[in-house]
Parts: structure tokens; sequence; C-alpha cells
């Protein structure tokens, strides 16, 4: 799940007793947002760090030795290398290898100094067992997301529809659509009569 306060409230008014799962997709995330932060800030006394906003985001393996020397000593340096480690625990699939390590990441985060990595280390002390119950499940919300893209497709497709009824009808036509991987052959009308066009 995403960690939205409006996803999470909406899981625990319509899900009670749900076991919430955090996507490490939104995780990471949180996390990139974090060391982009950071890199911003320095940014603004450090000249030369214009214009090497994405050089953050990539992996370690992916940069070349010369930049990785040139990158050293460097508050956003700091915050890369908790990028780095926060995602290798997400990495493991046993929660029991993975808890001792992240909450010793989230030790070692909250005491770095760098504002936006303390956010989300407090972000994730917070929400402990969703954020560590990915470990166990893997599970992620990637299909949802990919669903909700068809569905604002078609709704930009037809520039607004007239009802909530016949958009809510054209949100499960394209979800019909979806699972069968071929475009309905349907009406509206015939897919829910009580709707008229």
């Amino acid at each position: 799940m995403d960690l939205s306060p409006a996803f999470q409230k909406g899981a625990d008014a319509y899900l009670p007793k749900a076991q919430v799962t955090f996507d490490r997709f939104h995780l990471m995330k949180r996390v990139n947002e974090a060391v982009d932060h950071v890199h911003r800030s320095e940014a603004l006394t450090r000249p030369d760090l214009k214009k090497t906003r994405w050089v953050w985001l990539k992996n370690d393996r992916n940069l070349k030795a010369k930049l990785q020397e040139s990158l050293q000593n460097l508050k956003t340096e700091q915050a890369y290398q908790y990028r780095l480690a926060f995602q290798d625990i997400y990495t493991i699939k046993n929660r029991h290898q993975s808890a001792p390590l992240l909450k010793a990441w989230l030790e070692s985060a909250k005491s770095s100094g760098l504002t936006p990595i303390v956010k989300v280390a407090y972000t994730i002390m917070n929400h402990w067992d969703s954020a560590l119950r990915w470990s166990e499940s893997q599970i992620n919300n990637g299909i949802f997301e990919g669903f909700n893209s068809l569905i604002q497709s078609a709704k930009a497709k037809a520039r607004g529809y007239r009802t909530h009824k016949n958009f809510i009808s054209m949100a499960y036509r394209s979800w019909v659509n979806w699972i069968l991987g071929y475009p309905l052959k349907m009406s509206i009308n015939q897919l829910s009569p009580s709707i008229k066009e």
C-alpha cells in the first residue's frame, strides 16, 4: 500500500482487520525523495553539485569510478549511502533477517543529522509492522497502479462523464478489458443496464 494518510485512513475504515503491507516501491520513493532533498539543500552552497540530481538516484554499481571519487565527503553522499543500505535491506525476503538490519538502519538514520533522512526513519518507525511485512509477503500494488492508469486514461479520453455511475461503469469495463486482455464488445447499457447514456 501507498504511505499516503488517505490510503491508510481508507484501509482502517473499510478493512479494519487487514494486515497492511507498505509496498517496497513507495518506501524506496520516500528514501529517494529524502536523498533528493538533501542534494537540493547542499547544491545551494556547492555550485559543483549543480546538474548532478540524477546521479544520486542511480545504483552504486552504475556509477563510474571517477564520478564516485568526486562525490565523496558530501552530505548528499551520506544520504545516498543510506539509500543504498535501505535498498539492500529490502532485497531480503525473510522478516527475521531483515528486522534487525532495518532497526539498525533506523537507529543510524535517526542520528545522521540529515533532516530528510531522519524524517523518513521516523515515518518507517511509526509504521514498523507495515514496513517490515513486505519481507514476508513481497506484496506490491503495481497491478492496482496499472489499473488506475487505465481508468485515468479512459477518463481523459472521454473528457469527463455526465454522472458518477457512468464513470464507475467505464471503470468496470476497463477492468474487464484488462483482465481478459481484449476489448469488451459491449455497450455501457449492457454492462450496467440501470445506466442510461
